[in-house]
């Protein structure tokens, strides 16, 4: 488990540095996937994702506007779940081009939030529910809204559903770590743009 979270952290780094302003959200996709297979993993469990813009305040389940174009002051993120032989990697970062105030800050902030609410499990030994609820009031009080489509799953063996299908927001006992995957979906109150940052649920030595 903890090969494929590295080799997907590193996918998440290297499809980030090949996007650049201009591109076409949908030709994003396609570079992510093809990174993806090139580095060893297979194509797994939920689409690959790439958002710019506007699709960044979306639901994941919903689908992006196409043809949306990376700008020169932009912002987007990357989600992808591939795997790795058996094991099951998920993550997701948000990343800015250009200079926007607000962008930056929205994307360093679902980072934040993600080691804050990190810090909490490790610390309190929260439920899933309580986190996520202790996320959302943290999230407002930073100006932003919780998206609660995106509230956190099971990660194992492929494929996890056939062991938990139930979300982490509604996980009435402490999470295990090396298992669950902490979601953290900010939005813009006005709609104009969101940020993701997603990870699996470890003790700190992991984020050094």
């Amino acid at each position: 488990m903890l090969r494929a979270r590295q080799k997907t952290r590193q996918a998440i780094c290297d499809i980030a540095t090949r996007v650049t302003p201009g591109m076409v959200e949908d030709d994003a996709v396609t570079m992510a996937k093809q990174i993806l297979v090139d580095s060893g993993m297979a194509l797994s469990w939920h689409p690959t994702r790439v958002r710019f813009g506007r699709n960044t305040i979306k639901p994941m389940k919903m689908a992006s506007e196409p043809g949306v174009v990376l700008q020169e002051n932009d912002i987007f993120f990357i989600d992808i779940a591939p795997r790795l032989n058996a094991w099951e990697g998920d993550g997701g970062a948000s990343f800015v081009v250009g200079e926007h105030a607000d962008h930056a800050r929205c994307a360093s902030d679902a980072e934040r939030l993600f080691h804050d609410v990190r810090n909490i499990w490790s610390t309190r030994h929260l439920t899933g529910e309580a986190l996520y609820a202790y996320a959302e009031g943290a999230a407002r009080k930073m100006g932003w809204e919780l998206n609660f489509d995106l509230p956190g799953h099971r990660v194992s063996d492929f494929p996890h559903a056939a062991i938990h299908k139930g979300s982490l927001a509604e996980l009435d006992v402490t999470p295990s770590a090396m298992r669950w995957i902490l979601e953290i979906h900010l939005r813009d109150p006005e709609r104009r743009f969101g940020a993701f940052y997603e990870d699996m649920l470890l003790d700190d030595e992991h984020y050094r």
